[in-house]
């Protein structure tokens, strides 16, 4: 489910290592998965490009340091045509149901096509990869009578490309990674323009420019791409070891955001309504050189008050203001830890993974959940980073994927079940593993109300990658075919 990059990663992986059976359901009219559905002006990536890619299909020449959205969605295509992928999409297709047949031992899935007034389709398979993703469904902010504005509204990944922003006055409501790329670019276009934050953010200086000659035709040699990326993995895990350890590299880091930011806002004011309030990557770290200077500009105001409620005119905040404005733009991010609910999924005895997920979403090594057999996730939970790459982590589930289903296969079994006790205790070292990280001493979407970090992987992108190269006999429990 998902022809995104995680959906790409394991119909590739399972194709170029033998004959597979594989069918991509797609709830949109095209792959692509995020990078579809996120056009808004200046959408990009801030993993530098020749990483923000698979290593089993490397460009040898990208436009930018750092991929635009519609270069990333036609590199995707692209792989996908090259290795056999694109035919096997369905698109147009949303699942809304898998369920475990305890007698046949196969999954059905039931899923509807877009317009369809007819049955579900049903399809029954081996096993199913749920490539949903955490960044899918998007947010709208809990603001008394948000439907009551009487001007246009859209949420930033799903973008009204129909309406034209010149000369509008225009809110934005959050100040995420989706705002701090489109704010600079829709800046000179409006007349006003209201940027709404809720908490400020550390910036790390970020230039959108174009991919220089000379390391573009050094890329051409298949070497030099493989050092390049390699020296590019180890640069950006310098992000995850701020994170770690706050108090040392941490403290390193905080020094050159603050840095970067105060040559950007010279104004003390401007400058102390857009400061953090919490340590250095406890939230995510963002990529901008053109954000905080567009905040100088005389067309632009930063509120830091909270909205109040929405009236027809506009927000108010919660000194009084009424912000009137002919367009409101939510650039509030996505419901991350549902993953990929509301689809019903049900295992083994009938149990809803809802049931099983009540305190928190979980799995072994955030690919597989005990109880669902030969269900695997891709970007689960705990493998979001902060720093890396998520195509690394990607191609990582994608092996192991491979790998659990040839021991299915080898065992001559019908599928194989992670042990709840081999779940129990990576969790818990897991779990272990955020105490004394700057993760931990703020509330951000990586976590739960209780306070349980579900969405990020603890470590480094070399340690995941090595965790999920071990899929051992003794983690699992076959089920046999039926008749044996």
């Amino acid at each position: 489910m998902g022809a995104g990059f995680g959906g790409i990663a394991v119909a590739a992986e399972l194709l170029r290592h033998g004959p597979a059976d594989v069918t991509l359901l797609e709830a949109a009219p095209q792959l692509g998965g995020t990078w579809h559905h996120n056009r808004y002006p200046g959408a990009a990536c801030d993993v530098p490009s020749h990483l923000y890619s698979y290593s089993f299909a490397q460009r040898a020449s990208w436009a930018h340091v750092f991929s635009h959205q519609d270069e990333i969605l036609r590199y995707a295509q692209e792989t996908a045509d090259a290795l056999g992928v694109t035919p096997r999409i369905v698109t147009d297709t949303t699942v809304t149901s898998c369920t475990w047949d305890d007698g046949t031992r196969t999954w059905t899935v039931h899923s509807r096509r877009r317009g369809s007034d007819g049955p579900e389709e049903e399809r029954v398979a081996d096993a199913v990869v749920l490539a949903t993703g955490q960044l899918d469904k998007p947010a709208l902010p809990a603001v008394e009578g948000l439907s009551d504005f009487a001007g246009r509204s859209f949420h930033s990944a799903r973008w009204d490309h129909d309406y034209d922003l010149r000369g509008k006055r225009v809110a934005v409501i959050g100040t995420g990674a989706s705002a701090t790329q489109l704010v600079p670019e829709i800046a000179p276009l409006v007349a006003h323009l209201t940027v709404f934050q809720r908490t400020g953010n550390w910036f790390l200086p970020r230039r959108d420019r174009p991919m220089p000659a000379l390391l573009n035709r050094a890329m051409r040699l298949p070497w030099a791409r493989r050092a390049w990326r390699r020296l590019l993995h180890h640069g950006i895990e310098l992000l995850t070891l701020c994170i770690r350890h706050p108090r040392i590299a941490g403290r390193i880091g905080a020094v050159l955001s603050a840095a970067h930011m105060r040559r950007q806002l010279p104004d003390p004011e401007l400058r102390r309504k857009a400061w953090p309030d919490y340590p250095f990557g406890c939230k995510r770290v963002l990529l901008s050189s053109d954000f905080l200077p567009a905040l100088r500009r005389p067309n632009v105001e930063l509120v830091t008050d909270p909205i109040a409620r929405m009236t027809p005119e506009g927000p108010v905040t919660e000194d009084g203001r009424l912000h009137e404005v002919d367009c409101v733009i939510h650039a509030t991010g996505f419901r991350t830890n549902t993953f990929m609910l509301p689809m019903e999924v049900r295992g083994a005895g009938g149990r809803s993974i809802r049931e099983v997920w009540a305190e928190g979403a979980r799995a072994h090594l955030g690919i597989m959940v005990p109880g669902f057999p030969s269900l695997f996730l891709m970007y689960g939970p705990n493998t979001n980073t902060s720093g890396g790459s998520i195509l690394f982590f990607l191609e990582a589930q994608a092996a192991y994927v491979r790998r659990a289903l040839e021991l299915v296969r080898r065992a001559g079994a019908a599928a194989l079940d992670v042990r709840p006790e081999v779940e129990e205790a990576g969790l818990r070292a897991l779990r272990a593993r955020f105490g004394g990280t700057a993760w931990q001493s703020c509330s951000s979407w990586y976590r739960t109300p209780d306070g349980r970090n579900v969405a990020n992987w603890p470590g480094y992108m070399g340690e995941y990658a090595a965790q999920t190269r071990r899929v051992t006999l003794a983690e699992f429990r076959f089920l046999p075919s039926r008749g044996r």
